[in-house]
């Protein structure tokens, strides 16, 4: 596999969260889907920028049994038609305690927090960063996400840094190759 994503071992065993794969992964929005920028139109509504990369692989943590839960501080109408257009079962919009909604997600799966990845880049996401069996965060994100987190993307917040996120969450739990290999077949008709 030429051209595959290029972890440490170290990093890879981390990223199992225990040894067993992570179960879920909690992903941030402003600063992780996106670059952290707001536009504001003249009108009030709110533009952002979501890369493909990073969506595509939330679906992929998906298709593997890994729950992509989205736990953001801010609700525009921007971020839930991307939620919905990925088809993501779980998603909370404008939440100020994120740690509570995170621990009542965890609770109703039947989850604990070694078995949960997250990716986070400002103060918002610390309480659910130093709890994470493996905790991530953007290149650009605040010093203090950075200093928790166990491997920091070498892409930024909005420019694939979710997309490193699960490509390491899916080579940790082994699904990686397969799932290129899936998606090689149906490239050439095989």
């Amino acid at each position: 596999m030429t051209g595959a994503p290029d972890f440490s071992p170290e990093l890879l065993l981390r990223a199992q969260c225990g040894g067993l794969g992570a179960r879920a992964a909690i992903f941030d929005v402003d600063g992780v889907l996106t670059d952290g920028r707001l536009y504001i139109g003249e009108q009030g509504e709110v533009f952002k920028a979501f890369h493909v990369l990073d969506g595509h692989g939330l679906k992929l943590l998906a298709r593997c049994g890994i729950t992509p839960l989205v736990i953001t501080g801010r609700d525009s109408a921007a971020v839930r038609r991307r939620v919905a257009d990925l088809g993501l079962a779980e998603a909370h919009f404008g939440v100020a305690d994120k740690l509570a909604v995170a621990d009542r997600l965890l609770a109703v799966r039947g989850l604990a927090w070694p078995e949960v990845a997250v990716i986070g880049d400002d103060w918002p996401d610390l309480p659910l960063l130093a709890r994470a069996g493996f905790a991530c965060a953007p290149a650009n994100a605040h010093a203090e996400a950075r200093a928790l987190a166990h491997h920091v993307t070498a892409a930024r917040g909005g420019e694939g840094a979710a997309r490193e996120f699960c490509d390491l969450l899916l080579m940790a739990g082994g699904h990686y190759a397969r799932l290129l290999a899936d998606h090689q077949g149906t490239l050439d008709g095989r």
